[in-house]
């Protein structure tokens, strides 16, 4: 009799044993895709898309993609909330602050390309998951300047343009002559985009102003998923 329940304990170590190994596995799996994934899909959607538009830094070396996962670890360690547009250039300090925003707490956009239409931006409320956001400091549309508008990406397999968590997935579709519409106090602005560019996260170069003319920026990150870069796409004001 007691050599059967030796026999038994001894199954029971086996099989925790067992599980515990499974385990392990799972979670060594689940690392290596965290890795990998946002690499894969990188040559999959983007790289092509990026690479016939002619950008001159369409696709992250190897030394780039390892730091921008260190970076992307170390902004989720020290709480960096990416949901609010006042932590993306914390240092930045617009000259004209207090611009006629407040006069136009929200409008919207349209992007037919990418299947957005009537997209709600806010100059008022910092919240990327209730809306777009008309980063403060910067023009609104239709007024000489740049409206800068930030919104959140995530991998185009998600891409719900109801979503703001998700609505700039596919902006990497984006090329140069597509169309943004503006609807600002019931008038229609029409944009059209003349230059795409990918800058480093830390670049606040999109913030610029210029007077010369209307000017319409988006801004999220790139590629979808990460925070490794920003996708900016400026846009002129082409007719009313």
């Amino acid at each position: 009799m007691a050599k059967y329940y030796y026999s038994k304990n001894g199954d029971r170590l086996k099989r925790n044993l067992r599980l515990i190994s499974i385990l392990c596995a799972i979670v060594g799996i689940s690392l290596i895709s965290y890795v990998l994934f946002p690499i894969i899909s990188w040559q999959i959607y983007f790289q092509p898309a990026f690479a016939s538009q002619s950008i001159t830094f369409p696709i992250p070396r190897a030394n780039i993609v390892v730091a921008s996962l260190i970076s992307q670890a170390k902004s989720s360690i020290d709480g960096t909330d990416y949901t609010r547009t006042e932590n993306w250039f914390p240092n930045f300090n617009p000259v004209n602050s207090q611009r006629s925003q407040n006069g136009t707490p929200f409008y919207t956009i349209s992007i037919p390309k990418i299947n957005i239409e009537e997209a709600v931006v806010s100059t008022i409320d910092t919240d990327l998951t209730k809306h777009l956001v008309n980063y403060s400091g910067t023009s609104i549309p239709a007024e000489n300047g740049n409206a800068v508008i930030f919104g959140h990406s995530t991998l185009p397999q998600l891409f719900n343009a109801k979503d703001y968590k998700t609505i700039f997935a596919n902006a990497y579709k984006l090329k140069n002559g597509d169309k943004i519409y503006a609807f600002v106090k019931g008038v229609k602005y029409s944009y059209k985009i003349y230059k795409i560019i990918i800058v480093d996260s830390s670049d606040s170069s999109a913030l610029e102003q210029d007077y010369d003319n209307s000017y319409l920026t988006l801004v999220t990150c790139t590629p979808p998923g990460t925070i490794w870069k920003r996708l900016v796409i400026k846009s002129r004001l082409e007719s009313i």
